[in-house]
């Protein structure tokens, strides 16, 4: 576990501090082990001393289709919420899902939603349960899911009120492009999948969305894409704020 140890969380809380990050999403289970419950008190506390919000991170490729699958899911957010109940001080303040149903071979394919309706089902499920608690509730998600139909996008972002856009693959370190132009091409792309996302719904009950930003795609620049990111949409009302994928990732480059 990356955060196991005091050291690793007060390097995490000085990466945050030194990047103007406000909050983190953190996966507190590895090959189906749960961190210790000492060292996520002890993550929480420091993290939440630095003014920054945690929320415990979990992953499924299956909970779209219900069943045993949305209940390991459903466990899983049930573990936070009782370790809220016994550590009130150093409480987790929401629930991030990386649900990515996409991922399985009958899932493939542009346009390609047939795994939509279970998703959302799984996002309320999770949601039901975790806002009654005090937790908020954000998801990651592709940009295959902002293609769909106006009624298939009313479905999705009236299911949480926060999503997370994966935005990746939109430069690579070795394109060739200036700084400049990876700067417009993320400025583009991200007003381009706010307006995809939003089109057609007046409804004030539906989600905002942050961007993220992944580090294998601009390296060293990653900074610079964030700040264009939030310069192109801070005065759209649907824009939540931009992430980054991942602390891991600057670990890997620092060896």
């Amino acid at each position: 576990m990356v955060l196991e140890s005091a050291q690793s969380v007060g390097s995490l809380r000085d990466f945050c501090r030194r990047e103007g990050i406000n909050e983190v999403y953190v996966s507190v289970s590895e090959r189906g082990q749960m961190m210790t419950e000492s060292g996520m008190s002890r993550m929480i506390d420091v993290l939440h001393r630095g003014d920054i919000r945690v929320e415990a991170l979990f992953s499924s490729e299956n909970a779209d289709e219900g069943g045993a699958h949305l209940e390991k899911l459903l466990e899983r957010a049930q573990t936070i919420l009782q370790f809220n109940q016994r550590h009130p001080r150093e409480r987790f303040d929401g629930l991030h899902l990386d649900l990515e149903p996409q991922q399985r071979p009958e899932n493939k394919g542009p346009g390609n939603l047939r795994f939509l309706p279970g998703l959302v089902e799984a996002y309320r499920a999770v949601r039901g349960v975790a806002e009654p608690a005090g937790l908020t509730v954000n998801a990651d998600i592709q940009n295959k899911l902002l293609k769909g139909s106006l009624e298939e996008r009313r479905m999705l972002l009236s299911a949480l009120p926060r999503l997370t856009l994966m935005m990746y693959e939109v430069s690579s370190p070795n394109d060739g492009d200036s700084v400049q132009e990876k700067s417009e091409k993320v400025k583009t792309s991200s007003e381009k999948f706010l307006d995809m996302a939003y089109e057609g719904l007046s409804d004030s009950h539906v989600a905002k969305m942050a961007i993220a930003l992944r580090t294998p795609d601009y390296n060293e620049l990653l900074p610079t894409m964030l700040k264009a990111l939030e310069e192109a949409n801070r005065e759209n009302p649907h824009y939540l704020g931009w992430a980054r994928h991942s602390y891991n990732d600057t670990l890997q480059g620092a060896h």
